[in-house]
């Protein structure tokens, strides 16, 4: 009777023990680790400037003629009423990587749905792209930012130093808002110092 009980408590532990021994052998996928949320971000970056330029050859002048851009590949944003959204992206000065940002934005006035949506902010001289990389860029959401399909950057130009295009990715966002969108931005260096940590 004993010897029944033990083995039905060893056969127990066992099991118990069996998913946190086999957690230790899998990744955590609801929990990525710094490391692969940088080469995660880094992939979706390549990916989300590809599919610009597909779908408007014509970017390609911005890409190569600014002094640098950012890019966010997936920017979440939600609201009703009053709303907000976050995304992270990747800064660059003449095509070569410098640095992450993230963007939070908050909106109020008349909205309500769900939306996921890419951003790449050009920056026409290094003076504009300092006062992004100083933490001292602020844009009013929706105000110039133009919608990237075929041959929407023919007309579009530099306001202020910055031309912005967006591209809807998922989602239904009906809004009549105003709101910002505030950055962060962080230099490669101390990027990649917080990926080892």
């Amino acid at each position: 009777m004993k010897t029944n009980r033990m083995l039905a408590a060893l056969a127990a532990l066992l099991l118990a023990a069996s998913p946190v021994l086999a957690k230790d052998n899998t990744k955590d996928p609801k929990h990525p680790t710094p490391a692969e949320k940088r080469a995660q971000l880094k992939s979706d970056v390549a990916a989300a400037i590809d599919r610009y330029k597909k779908t408007d050859p014509g970017m390609d002048r911005f890409f190569t003629q600014s002094a640098g851009y950012v890019m966010f590949p997936n920017i979440d944003k939600a609201g009703f009423i009053v709303g907000g959204g976050h995304g992270a992206g990747e800064v660059y000065e003449h095509g070569k990587l410098i640095g992450t940002a993230t963007v939070t934005m908050g909106t109020v006035g008349l909205q309500a749905g769900a939306q996921t949506f890419s951003q790449v902010i050009f920056f026409k001289d290094a003076a504009a792209l300092d006062r992004f990389k100083q933490n001292k860029f602020e844009w009013t959401a929706n105000a110039s930012a133009v919608a990237a399909k075929a041959g929407a950057s023919t007309n579009a130009d530099y306001r202020s130093g910055v031309a912005v295009f967006t591209r809807a990715d998922e989602g239904v966002m009906a809004e009549a808002a105003v709101g910002s969108q505030k950055f962060k931005y962080t230099p490669e260096a101390a990027a990649a110092s917080a990926k080892k940590k």
